[in-house]
């Protein structure tokens, strides 16, 4: 197949505003990148950096008018929601300790927001961004990346028809091994506030990359956490915060999982993967080679279907740009998360009504359930790795 996915309507194109990502730093021109694949919405306003000088450097580097360059984000709220070409939406890309604040007072002065996971640091905080969302009518993103590859959203729907059967077992892993050393001693700033709790939270390791095989897994199954028994490790000493995590977990329909993150395995650059077992077949798929999808089903051999070669279930399908062989990374799977997000604010805006596929990107009741199971494993390994319900 080398059909990719429709063109979108760029008749109605948005406007958007984004707090953090100033120069020096790596998340925010990701999205911003990502968000100009299908050109549906422009970059107006921004409170890039707690430094206003930054802020102004890297709004002239985009192109912004001094005027809707801020020097809080709780300046940018007030003064966007006033003017009649206010922002559509804004974009949170700082380090976690500012996602609630910042997507609070956007969303009290009635702007939609996508805000960078997780979501914030405590469980009572993230309800009530939720819940904030839902009284004001405002679509809430949180980007956690992944669930935007096409293999994933297939895998997803083969799961959801039943094709492997019932889910016995899951495995989830994140190892990465750019903490084995010292980094936050050397100089990387985004060492520096992930290992540092007044910044990063209550969890480095768990809550920055531990975090995506929960929603991962969440996404893809739709299984239920009934409790967790988790190990949270400070491999390096010095460290407060964890750089290795170990979980196992069990699902209100008796299915068990094992998922594993890490900052300290060496030889690992970005492993994210799982491994999902039924009583039918299982499903493979990686991170680092996400364009294939393995799967064996019961009695027959293991295949491995190719994103833009095998045809995907249509939902899958539509998110597939480049023919077979090109390889899909990255960037387009955060550019599928706006996709859908963008096309869903477009449709409310026009007073339609959304349906089950227009809402397909991360919202905030994924990054209540995300926040949730980061305390739930700090818990657990703070009183001995003992079990805890969910």
């Amino acid at each position: 197949m080398i059909e990719g996915s429709a063109d979108s309507d760029v008749s109605k194109k948005l406007k958007y505003g984004m707090v953090g990502g100033g120069q020096g730093a790596f998340i925010g021109d990701v999205h911003r990148k990502s968000i100009a694949f299908d050109s549906m919405a422009d970059i107006a306003a921004g409170c890039f950096s707690r430094t206003y000088d930054n802020t102004l450097a890297t709004g002239r580097s985009l192109g912004i008018a001094e005027d809707r360059l801020y020097k809080t984000f709780e300046e940018m709220a007030e003064a966007e929601a006033k003017r009649p070409d206010k922002i559509d939406f804004v974009v949170i890309v700082t380090p976690n300790a500012n996602h609630y604040a910042a997507s609070k007072v956007f969303l009290n002065h009635g702007i939609h927001v996508v805000c960078d996971k997780p979501l914030c640091f405590e469980e009572t905080e993230a309800r009530e961004l939720a819940e904030l969302a839902k009284k004001n009518k405002l679509l809430f993103g949180v980007t956690y990346t992944y669930t935007g590859f096409p293999a994933v959203k297939h895998a997803r729907e083969m799961i959801r028809k039943g094709e492997i059967g019932d889910i016995l077992f899951v495995t989830g892993e994140y190892p990465q091994d750019w903490l084995i050393t010292p980094q936050e001693k050397q100089g990387s700033k985004q060492a520096e506030w992930r290992t540092d709790p007044a910044l990063a939270g209550k969890s480095n390791c768990v809550g920055d990359i531990g975090s995506h095989i929960e929603n991962m897994i969440s996404y893809v199954t739709g299984l239920k956490i009934k409790s967790i028994c988790a190990r949270l490790d400070k491999i390096l000493p010095g460290r407060v915060l964890d750089d290795n995590a170990t979980i196992m977990l069990e699902y209100t329909n008796g299915a068990k999982g094992v998922y594993w993150s890490s900052q300290i395995a060496l030889g690992n650059d970005n492993g994210l993967e799982f491994r999902i077992f039924g009583t039918k077949g299982a499903i493979e798929w990686r991170i680092e080679d996400p364009n294939y999808l393995k799967v064996t089903l019961l009695g027959k051999s293991k295949v491995i279907l190719s994103r833009g070669r095998d045809s995907f279930y249509p939902h899958a399908q539509s998110f597939s740009r480049i023919p077979a062989g090109h390889p899909e990374g990255y960037f387009e799977a955060m550019a599928n998360i706006y996709k859908t997000y963008i096309n869903a604010l477009i449709k409310q805006k026009d007073g339609q009504s959304l349906v089950e596929d227009d809402l397909d990107f991360p919202n905030a009741e994924d990054g209540l359930l995300g926040v949730k199971y980061i305390g739930k494993c700090v818990e657990s390994s703070g009183k001995g790795a003992v079990w805890v319900d969910f």
